[in-house]
């Protein structure tokens, strides 16, 4: 998780601890499951392009993980995957 202006608000120890717990607790079958069950009220919180931002973002996020994974201490600049501050401008 990372913090900015837009997130600033949020609880960041709080939710650290709910995704410490469902990494340690919950098997990968529990936790895919998890995830599916926050979409409806994610979906139906958002308009149908903000939507589809949100399943974008995810997409992302998996696709630099994996990156940096495969490329341990190469450092962002020489990552081909777009990062959010790039998307977002800042």
């Amino acid at each position: 998780m990372t913090t900015s202006r837009q997130t600033d608000w949020m609880d960041h120890p709080m939710l650290r601890r709910m995704v410490n717990d469902a990494n340690e607790q919950l098997t990968l079958a529990e936790r895919l499951t998890l995830m599916k069950a926050l979409v409806p009220s994610i979906a139906d919180d958002l308009d149908a392009q903000q939507f589809d931002a949100f399943v974008s973002e995810l997409r992302l996020k998996g696709e630099r993980y994996i990156e940096a994974k495969t490329h341990p201490g190469a450092g962002r600049s020489t990552r081909e995957t777009m990062g959010e501050r790039e998307l977002e401008g800042r």
